[in-house]
């Protein structure tokens, strides 16, 4: 684990807006739990078991085995399940609280797989819904996405929970968009017929220490141009508006969801501070991160729509509902970048001295 991610750990569980109390000798499920948040998520809960001396079972759900055992499997209070989300969750004992993290987060799988996202969604939230009311759970949180908004109203001066947009349903794409928003219909559906304590945490675009270096997404890319000191390219003008949040402030949040949300309720996480547009953003990294040695070309491909990218947006998320909560962000999208790139090349570091 690198110094930064630590760092990010350490944040979390001392975190004293968090009654930690509240999770010991509980259990607590996370699907995902290979995935960037999720498992970040389990160190987290792992750090906080091991500080607070918690007596909690963690339970990892996800399919990478092999990133699990690298991850956290040397935590005593974890245990790795291998399992595909589309079936159903089968565990003996209690599950008190769950984190379903699972989801497809690739644009171009979207596009080009949209019957296997869509299906991925529904039933693997079906799974995990029928699980949490099969053993009542305490809490359980959704992790949904900004992207089911869609196409706000642009004389919004900021995105509250209640604004939803237009999503074009003949666009491939839409099937992410689209199959959260019906995931958080069932999850509604759960709490109002079945008293599933549920609680949907709308996720601004996330990232930070311990994000895997060969993610594909826009963020991902901009960092690799700053390391590699070579010119940030975008496929598009830019001028979609981006919402972000540092993974600590995010899991931070999530945490605070589970113990203080109010059930049947939806939250934005999201640093409101971060929000520009995709150009503004790469101008940032190219000035900020890279000390200007890099510069921000357009270079627009003739397949778009192939390649999976999201129609432009201009809302500002508002975070003042998880705020009442006792929630603050404290990364800067320059200080966000800064972290992930020191991880990044801590990482590279231990490689090589290997």
């Amino acid at each position: 684990m690198s110094q930064a991610l630590l760092e990010d750990i350490d944040q979390i569980v001392s975190d004293s807006a968090i009654p930690w109390g509240e999770l010991f000798g509980r259990s607590v499920l996370v699907t995902g739990a290979t995935g960037a948040v999720g498992a970040i998520l389990v160190q987290a809960l792992s750090a906080a078991n091991l500080k607070y001396k918690l007596d909690l079972h963690i339970l990892a759900f996800g399919r990478d085995e092999d990133r699990a055992s690298k991850v956290f499997g040397k935590e005593k209070c974890v245990k790795f399940i291998r399992h595909d989300i589309r079936t159903p969750l089968m565990v003996n004992g209690p599950v008190d609280y769950i984190f379903h993290a699972a989801a497809v987060t690739r644009s171009v799988e979207m596009a080009a797989n949209p019957v296997g996202v869509i299906e991925t969604a529904l039933k693997g939230t079906e799974n995990v819904l029928a699980l949490a009311k099969e053993k009542s759970c305490k809490s359980v949180v959704y992790l949904s996405s900004m992207e089911v908004y869609g196409l706000t109203d642009p004389s919004l001066e900021k995105v509250t929970e209640n604004d939803l947009g237009y999503i074009n349903l003949q666009n491939p794409r839409s099937s992410y968009p689209e199959s959260k928003r019906m995931c958080e219909c069932l999850c509604n559906g759960y709490y109002s017929q079945y008293g599933t304590p549920i609680k949907v945490a709308r996720l601004a675009q996330t990232f930070g220490a311990g994000f895997p270096s060969n993610d594909s997404r826009i963020f991902a890319q901009l960092a690799r141009s700053s390391i590699e000191g070579t010119n940030i390219v975008l496929h598009t003008e830019g001028k979609s508006r981006g919402n972000y949040c540092y993974i600590s402030d995010a899991i931070r949040g999530l945490i605070l969801l589970l113990l203080k949300g109010a059930e049947g309720e939806t939250y934005n996480i999201v640093n409101p501070e971060t929000s520009m547009t995709i150009r503004e953003m790469a101008e940032l990294v190219a000035r900020e991160v890279s000390g200007g040695r890099v510069s921000v070309i357009v270079d627009k491909p003739n397949d778009l729509i192939k390649r999976g990218y999201a129609p432009d947006v201009t809302m500002r998320l508002s975070a003042e509902k998880i705020e009442r909560l006792g929630w603050k962000p404290k990364y800067t999208l320059a200080e966000m970048y800064q972290r992930m790139i020191a991880d990044w090349q801590e990482e590279v570091l231990d490689m090589q001295a290997i």
